[in-house]
């Protein structure tokens, strides 16, 4: 009885390049992974989902009740209000985190689902060309990429997470002690720092809502790229002193997800270098949507920032690169001293 070859793991893909007959397998186990997660992603969004509708009834119930407290304010007794405060605190923050939660999930479902579709292709293609190509290597950039993609994405989400709505919720929840703290000694002032905290909670909010559609804009996958890029570039454009133009031109229609996700990813990218690294005070941004090819160009006066090859990649610009050629499309990028930079994408607009 023969035994059958052990799975290529990710660290054979680094050490050698490997024949269609080893991709094969290894690609159809990735696949099958990503279905189980994406399968138990649906689990956990619709509890979620329940647990976000459960916390609304609470949460509508407790601001009630702080609503007939706040109007006979000062005959109810210190101590009911301070229960009722952070009763109503804790159901309104329980909603807050829950929400986002759900809406995280959501945005990771659909990173799962495009990732899986994308593993899908791969391994038909994979195995429609299995005959004719087994005699040969086949380059293992492909399949190794889009692993390293989705560790890259991982560890993205996850500095994120930390840097920005678990710090935001982290200073509400202070927020709400001190003003709870604050009905044991200065009624008065307890009332103004529950105003204060009104506007803190808005702040938050508008900020961890800005994350989520960084993360993954629902837009995107509703409307499409044209009006998810009005929306992205106007936020951006109130974020900061940056000036950002945008145009379009063509007629304003859906493309394939993949191409759309993509594309906005990439001029998301480079829109944060420009401000960020670059510290550009005018970014242009336009596309153009022909009948058979979408031309993105983005020109910044920021400082010039080097495309380095190899392994050495500080802003992406390699590996972007290399996802628009996969996808059949061209990039080019030019940077000058005193001339600015300017990038053409150029992709696919159907299948």
């Amino acid at each position: 009885m023969t035994n059958a070859p052990p799975t290529k793991t990710p660290a054979d893909l680094e050490k050698e390049t490997l024949s269609v007959e080893d991709l094969l397998p290894f690609v159809g186990s990735q696949l099958e992974e990503i279905k189980t997660q994406t399968k138990e992603l649906r689990s956990l969004i619709d509890q979620s989902r329940s647990e976000v509708e459960k916390m609304k009834v609470r949460q509508a119930s407790e601001a009630m009740r702080w609503k007939q407290i706040q109007s006979s304010f000062d005959s109810v007794p210190r101590e009911d209000i301070r229960k009722a405060f952070e009763s109503s605190m804790d159901a309104q923050q329980r909603l807050f985190a829950m929400s986002g939660q759900l809406e995280r999930l959501q945005a990771q479902q659909g990173v799962f689902e495009q990732f899986s579709k994308c593993l899908d292709k791969i391994h038909e293609t994979l195995h429609i060309n299995q005959p004719e190509a087994s005699a040969g290597p086949a380059p293992k950039s492909v399949v190794v990429r889009v692993v390293e993609a989705q560790e890259d994405e991982r560890k993205r989400l996850s500095r994120q997470m930390h840097d920005g709505p678990a710090q935001v919720l982290s200073n509400f929840i202070l927020q709400a002690e001190i003003a709870a703290r604050l009905f044991e000694i200065d009624p008065i002032r307890a009332k103004e720092e529950l105003a204060n905290l009104k506007i803190s909670a808005n702040s938050a909010f508008q900020r961890v809502r800005n994350y989520i559609f960084d993360l993954r804009p629902m837009m995107l996958d509703d409307l499409g790229l044209v009006p998810t890029l009005r929306r992205y570039l106007d936020s951006s454009k109130d974020q900061g002193q940056t000036e950002i133009t945008f145009t379009f031109t063509g007629t304003e229609r859906r493309m394939p997800s993949h191409i759309e996700v993509v594309l906005f990813r990439a001029i998301q990218q480079l829109v944060g270098l420009a401000r960020e690294d670059a510290e550009a005070n005018k970014i242009k941004v336009s596309v153009d949507l022909g009948d058979a090819q979408v031309k993105t160009i983005l020109e910044h006066d920021g400082k010039l920032l080097e495309e380095k090859g190899g392994e050495e990649d500080p802003h992406g610009l390699i590996a972007l690169r290399e996802r628009i050629e996969m996808l059949g499309g061209t990039y080019e990028y030019a940077s000058q001293a005193g001339q600015g930079t300017y990038i053409l994408i150029e992709l696919p607009a159907a299948e």
